[in-house]
């Protein structure tokens, strides 16, 4: 059931847009508004490419570590606090970056900022849940989801001019007067803090083993720290960061499923609606994390220069933010499920058609539309409410907290997968094609999966 929010009793849901897309697109916008700056930083701290590389992966990295916690936090004590205190958390992180006397302080205060990051997403998510009509939670988780493509859109070029006319650090400082009026009218507007004066201790294990196991997870994915150790050394330690993502993954089952009150829920696990919406959500993230290259077959097959080949993707980000906003528009009308198989559907026709490069660069660009489109659906509304619809209310930010992970490492694993594949077929448009041919065969195997969702959410046919 909705909820009013706000603590002077008269605040109605439309109140809390504001607050909650503004945080989301902040949060969105700081992975997107970087890329710009990456030379800049390299050449005023002296760092070589792979050095600079850690101003992402350690922001990716705390990210998706403090997700879990600040979602079960939330669910303990209430939105309010949780998000603000999110909103506060990557603030500072900004303005430490922009005060960073070196290097190792920008990767300092980029984590800082990633543990903020973490906790904007779901809580906002589960807000949407809390307070939000079911025929109106669609529409604003759409818009959630298309903030994303906005990021994409307008970080490149606002960085681009804020050095222009200032500095590097004025890329960071923007958050500072954002995040401010987030405070301001979230504090007025938020739903209130909880009150319960009982509450279980809080799973300290659970967030050891969860830290332990994403950062492994992340550095064996990623290999983050081969910049940092000797190339021998580095290889010699990756099949060891994944063995012991098994054998963590294993710990933190057997403890989440004794503990009180789990960091984790392992029962969303066996709630088999639970379970395939975490398999959609892995599949969505390897489908958004599958743009990263598209740029390549661009340069490789078309002659695109690199300086250029950005702006091959406009098509692509345009039908993406369409996609969001628009299947949540007709979420409502037509269920999840049949919005997940056209997005699926949508990626794996995009994909396929994009590793065909004999017929110029019009098909190109005619393939990115339907990715676009497909990104736009499949990381949009449609999973997060399948989340609020069948996850009870004291573990609905944890739910969406696990959407976030599991789209999260999707992406890491879609990165790695595919400059693997490139390269071990010889890299070049031939190893490209090749990858996305496997990309593609998989948006259908995510097709077929979608199938096994019900028609109809929990909620929907308990109103019936």
């Amino acid at each position: 059931m909705a909820v009013n929010a706000g603590s002077d009793g008269d605040a109605g849901p439309k109140r809390l847009v504001p607050v909650l897309f503004i945080g989301v697109f902040m949060a969105a916008l700081d992975t997107a508004i970087v890329g710009p700056a990456i030379p800049v930083l390299r050449d005023t701290f002296g760092i070589d490419n792979r050095m600079v590389g850690l101003v992402m992966s350690v922001f990716v990295l705390f990210s998706l570590c403090s997700t879990a916690l600040m979602a079960n936090l939330s669910d303990r004590y209430g939105r309010r606090p949780i998000y603000l205190f999110s909103v506060a958390v990557f603030a500072l992180g900004s303005l430490l970056i922009a005060l960073s006397p070196s290097f190792w302080m920008v990767v300092v205060s980029r984590a800082i900022q990633g543990v903020g990051a973490g906790g904007i997403t779901p809580t906002a998510s589960a807000v949407v849940g809390d307070v939000f009509a079911p025929e109106q939670r669609g529409k604003m988780l759409g818009l959630i989801g298309a903030t994303y493509g906005m990021a994409f859109v307008l970080g490149p070029p606002l960085a681009s001019g804020l050095m222009l006319i200032a500095s590097w650090h004025w890329i960071f400082l923007i958050n500072l007067p954002i995040a401010a009026v987030i405070l301001y009218l979230g504090a007025r507007v938020l739903p209130p803090a909880r009150t319960e004066v009982q509450q279980a201790p809080l799973d300290r294990t659970g967030v050891a083993l969860t830290f332990a196991l994403l950062t492994a997870l992340v550095l064996g994915i990623t290999r983050v720290l081969d910049p940092l150790l000797d190339p021998v050394l580095g290889m010699a330690l990756w099949p060891w960061l994944l063995l012991a993502v098994a054998v963590l993954l294993a710990l933190l089952v057997r403890v989440e499923q004794r503990a009180t009150a789990p960091l984790i829920p392992m029962f969303l696990f066996k709630q088999r609606q639970l379970a395939t919406t975490y398999v959609l959500a892995s599949g969505a993230g390897f489908g958004m994390g599958s743009v990263i290259f598209l740029t390549s077959i661009a340069t490789h097959a078309y002659g695109v220069t690199a300086q250029h080949a950005g702006f091959v993707l406009l098509p692509l980000v345009l039908c993406s933010m369409f996609g969001s906003m628009g299947s949540g528009r007709l979420l409502n009308r037509t269920g999840a499920r049949s919005m997940m198989v056209l997005g699926f559907a949508m990626l794996a026709l995009g994909y396929g058609l994009s590793a065909i490069t004999g017929f110029g660069l019009w098909l190109f660009l005619v393939a990115s539309m339907p990715v676009g489109l497909g990104i736009g659906i499949v990381v949009g509304g449609a999973l997060r409410s399948i989340a609020i619809d069948e996850a009870p209310l004291a573990v609905r930010a944890a739910a969406q907290g696990l959407i976030n992970i599991c789209t999260a490492i999707g992406t890491l694993v879609a990165a790695a997968s595919i400059s693997a594949i490139a390269d071990l077929s010889g890299g070049g448009t031939e190893g490209f094609g090749l990858a996305y041919e496997l990309v593609a065969a998989l948006m259908v195997g995510m097709l077929l999966i979608t199938l096994g969702l019900r028609k109809k959410s929990t909620a929907t046919l308990q109103a019936a």
